[in-house]
């Protein structure tokens, strides 16, 4: 019985590690979400309203990220994007290590 509890243990870290590292990829798309999602909401949309706006937000956000990554020639503009990207996914990922 001890065994099987320290596999399932195992298996929630693995997955919490994975959930974690997950999100930390989706963190602007998901912020830029959150917010217009929010904004909807404050501005009389209803709460299916601003879930549909805030997914519509979070997939063009990142549809864009990946079309501009994809299509821009410059070097610097494609680092531009990426650190756009990059930066808010080292804060949430530096905070989920640190709990804080």
């Amino acid at each position: 019985m001890i065994i099987l509890a320290i596999l399932a243990s195992l298996f929630a870290v693995g997955l919490l590690c994975w959930l974690v590292f997950t999100l930390a990829v989706f963190t602007l798309p998901a912020f830029v979400g959150v917010t217009t999602g929010a904004w909807a909401n404050e501005g009389g949309a209803g709460i299916a309203g601003a879930v549909v706006v805030g997914a519509l937000a979070a997939a063009m956000t990142l549809a864009i990220g990946h079309l501009l990554i994809a299509f821009v020639r410059p070097m610097w503009l494609k680092l531009v994007v990426a650190i756009a990207f990059v930066a808010p996914a080292a804060i949430a990922g530096f905070h989920a290590t640190m709990a804080s």
